[in-house]
């Protein structure tokens, strides 16, 4: 558990921290870290243990070693966040005792202990609404419950109670995940204006522009980068071009030192020949050509020896120079039997009414369109790509579809947690041998003995990389790609090769989204709300 201790400056530190889960694969060992006031951005690839570093500060998890020490009240918003559907609001606020007794009293009880239950909060009731107002849930009052919010406004609910408190050290794990553009504007707000210690583990660039500090979780250990996310990426930019040129040294070095060791190899093996054509035309004393002849061979073992020891130093470097350049493979879908060509009608949609109310008069799409599907939570843009993926009946109207259609749902439950990559690939393509098969994963990174691997132990970002492998390699191959939310399980290395990945997709592509820096880097050409109804806007309106 966290040690609470109160100095006046609020912080967090771990000591000589150690955490590994009970399958005893290790997370983190000897690990330090110390945050001061400011917004921190925590970074890292998937897997590289910033959820569990979260959650061992937040007192969740119990450390196998070292500590946890906060100054002041600790807050935090995890990333999957469950909340009791019949919890009131001010229940999950905190504030419903007070609220009760300040009641009480105004309507006649004076008793003394609705009078210490309220203290000094008198004015909890203007509080609370004014911070469900901040951030956009000024409607939903303090006598609602939870199940009559959206996913995205349970979240910002969450968040509500956290500034209401004002906690001293606030941790954010993924907190836009859920959130529609106008609620994520608002928490933007909401952490410009922090005043004390946060530390936000997100993917989102936007959100991470606004952060004082860059600390990035790698190989268990944290390296600090001042400034923002711009910041931290031109630095990460320098860093590894100055990599590459230590390699490319390196290299040179290597190569001059094996020319060097062949060389003196070839020298010695000359004066060794020339010794023993001397010994067998006995033109000196044989005492004293033996002498040379062992004076020679040592001089040959420590020459040789020399030159060995400089050809693994050299080896050494190019080693340690390569660990510092990152490995940036990326995956690569330039499937053939993906195209669409320009102007084929892929899906048409008329008079389709959603559950919950959502309408789609007519809409077509034609060709190889890029389209982001974006709109306020709960407006039905899962449920819309759920009905052309025909995994569910619209109420009314017709969805037909022209082309072979894969759906990449939020929640990435399309694989069979007890079978491996490989094998979750080969239900989706019956067809196909299972060497073509892992040829075809190796394209998205799961080469050897990674395509062996059980679905139910992958990362978050190793699960998006399988399922979007299973629905790519398909048959047929998809000529129209559902996607919805697709950023929210993956790291910023897992978003940029999910962008480059659909850059060489050459068929139809839907996206619900609402990550906008991902979806104008998709090359989007036709951007579509949904709101009660579907209809086309510019990239202006977003």
């Amino acid at each position: 558990m966290p040690s609470p201790s109160t100095p006046s400056t609020p912080s967090i530190t771990c000591s000589s921290l150690g955490f590994g889960w009970a399958d005893g694969t290790p997370v983190l060992a000897d690990f330090d870290l110390a945050v001061g006031p400011g917004r921190t951005g925590l970074v890292g690839r998937n897997g590289s243990g910033k959820s569990t570093l979260l959650r061992l500060m937040a007192g969740e998890l119990r450390p196998a070693g070292g500590s946890v020490r906060v100054a002041g009240d600790l807050g935090y918003l995890p990333q999957n966040l469950t909340l009791d559907t019949g919890l009131r609001v001010d229940e999950a606020l905190g504030v419903a005792g007070v609220r009760a007794a300040l009641h009480a009293i105004e309507s006649g009880d004076v008793s003394e202990e609705h009078f210490e239950t309220v203290g000094d909060d008198w004015d909890v009731e203007e509080r609370s609404l004014a911070v469900l107002d901040q951030l956009g849930l000024g409607h939903t009052g303090l006598d609602r419950t939870i199940g009559e919010l959206s996913g995205g406004e349970s979240v910002l609910l969450r968040l509500a109670a956290l500034l209401l408190r004002r906690p001293d050290v606030l941790l954010l794990d993924e907190p836009t995940n859920n959130l529609d553009l106008a609620a994520r504007r608002r928490l933007y707000d909401a952490v410009t204006s922090w005043p004390k210690v946060m530390v936000v583990v997100s993917h989102d660039r936007e959100l991470l522009e606004l952060v004082d500090q860059i600390a990035e979780l790698r190989d268990g250990a944290v390296r600090w980068y001042g400034g923002n996310f711009s910041a931290y990426r031109e630095a990460l930019e320098t860093e590894q071009e100055a990599a590459q040129r230590v390699v490319r040294a390196a290299e040179g070095d290597v190569k001059r030192q094996k020319r060097e060791l062949a060389e003196a190899q070839t020298k010695l093996s000359r004066r060794v020949r020339y010794g023993n054509k001397m010994y067998a035309n006995k033109r000196e004393p044989k005492i004293v050509m033996n002498a040379r002849k062992r004076e020679a061979q040592v001089s040959a073992g420590k020459h040789r020896l020399m030159h060995a020891a400089k050809l693994e130093e050299a080896k050494e470097r190019l080693d340690e120079a390569a660990d510092a350049v990152r490995d940036d493979d990326e995956i690569r879908v330039d499937l053939p039997h993906t195209a669409v060509p320009a102007g084929r009608t892929v899906l048409t949609l008329r008079e389709v009414e959603l559950p919950h109310g959502a309408a789609v008069p007519a809409f077509d799409v034609r060709g190889p369109e890029r389209i982001a599907l974006v709109g306020r939570n709960g407006a039905g843009k899962s449920t819309l790509l759920r009905a052309i993926a025909g995994q569910l009946e619209p109420v009314a109207g017709e969805v037909r579809a022209e082309v072979p259609v894969r759906h990449l749902p939020q929640r990435l439950d399309v694989l069979d947690d007890g079978l491996s990559v490989a094998d979750n690939v080969a239900r989706f393509a019956p067809a196909a041998t299972g060497n073509r098969i892992r040829a075809q994963l190796a394209r998205f990174l799961f080469r050897g003995a990674r395509a062996d691997q059980l679905a139910g132990t992958l990362s978050g970002g190793e699960r998006f990389r399988a399922t979007l492998a299973a629905l790519m390699l398909a048959e047929p191959a998809p000529q129209l790609l559902l996607l919805d939310e697709p950023t929210n399980n993956l790291d910023m290395s897992g978003v940029e090769r999910l962008t480059a990945a659909l850059e060489s997709y050459r068929g139809a592509l839907v996206v619900a989204g609402h990550d906008l820096p991902f979806l104008r880097g998709l090359g989007i050409t036709r951007w579509v709300r949904l709101d009660g109804q579907l209809a086309d806007i510019g990239a202006d309106e977003v």
